[in-house]
């Protein structure tokens, strides 16, 4: 579904998209390298309003959101397309078609909530990028919000400033996929950069959504252990020792079928350099079960939250404190 875009100007009698950091300029017919914005008549056009690839209600850990809402159930939304081109991309199929290529169904923002209402606590925008989705993810979260739905979006980050601040309005949490430290990493693997996603990260946390990061660790690509040890010093430093992050296994997938999966070793190296450098809230996934998915507190250690694949059971807490020292943990429910 048509509707007018967003964030662009015109610029030489083309049109510059102003959505996210690639900023493109457009002539008459160009579509971005998003794929579903495009100049019609000098005007900018999202091509998938309302337009859905895929609807299912989820576990909030799936997302994941270890820290938000545990145990509770997301009516989880995705489109087409996105600014990224990763090349080990696991929704290649949805984030790497063209709208008229894929069928969507229309769903309109009262009718998602009014679905969401109905099984879940929620709403997420996620399977593939959700900025790219901007005009109707703002609708349905804003509507979400009157009915006393909780909003996420997973996403890749690349987003400029003004979009962000307009969606964080209504928006409760985001997992971001910190996909590397390297600039090298996103401009061949990603076709991005790296800052505009750090920044994305102070942003979102700054205006009071919710988040926690992932990232995925890829054998020879962005494993080094100096890497992973920047990764967390830089969380640290800008968004603190409490912030969850979520180490997860990569598995080959789209354009990177010739590396093997991450061995589990390599990632309790990540998850040994992370508690090392003095992060609280580290997780793993893509895993088999273990107590690296279960939330301990920070100051005595007793169990908070116990996790079985995606399942979650609050057996610690009271209210947003330990039940045993009484330490305020960072969690919302």
């Amino acid at each position: 579904m048509e509707k007018e875009a967003k964030f662009w100007k015109g610029e030489d009698r083309k049109i510059r998209c102003l959505l996210c950091p690639h900023r493109c300029l457009l002539a008459e017919g160009q579509r971005g390298l998003c794929g579903v914005r495009e100049n019609k008549g000098g005007k900018l056009y999202t091509l998938i309003y309302a337009s859905c690839s895929s609807a299912y209600p989820d576990p909030i850990e799936k997302k994941p959101l270890f820290h938000f809402y545990p145990g509770s159930v997301v009516f989880s939304l995705g489109t087409v397309g996105c600014n990224f081109k990763c090349l080990h991309c696991q929704n290649y199929t949805i984030s790497q078609v063209k709208p008229e290529n894929y069928p969507l169904a229309e769903i309109l923002p009262e009718e998602a909530v009014e679905r969401a209402k109905k099984c879940c606590e929620g709403i997420a925008f996620t399977y593939n990028e959700p900025t790219i989705w901007f005009e109707y993810a703002y609708d349905v979260a804003r509507e979400a919000k009157k009915k006393g739905l909780y909003t996420v979006f997973v996403t890749n980050g690349y987003i400029n400033e003004e979009p962000l601040n307009e969606i964080s309005r209504y928006l409760d949490a985001a997992n971001i996929d910190v996909k590397s430290m390297s600039n090298e990493f996103y401009k061949h693997i990603c076709k991005g950069s790296v800052e505009p996603v750090l920044e994305a990260c102070k942003m979102y946390k700054k205006r009071g959504v919710h988040i926690e990061l992932t990232y995925l660790v890829i054998p020879t690509k962005n494993d080094d252990a100096e890497e992973i040890k920047n990764f967390c010093r830089w969380v640290i430093e800008e968004l603190g020792e409490m912030q969850p992050i979520h180490f997860t296994a990569f598995y080959p997938q789209y354009k990177m079928l010739s590396l093997p999966p991450t061995p589990f070793k390599k990632l309790m190296e990540a998850y040994a350099i992370a508690k090392k450098e003095g992060l609280y809230y580290v997780y793993l996934g893509n895993v088999a079960h273990g107590d690296y998915e279960n939330t301990y507190c920070h100051n005595c250690g007793k169990l908070l939250i116990e996790r079985y694949g995606f399942s979650a059971k609050i057996v610690g807490l009271d209210g947003r404190k330990c039940s045993k020292c009484g330490e305020e943990i960072p969690v919302v429910i």
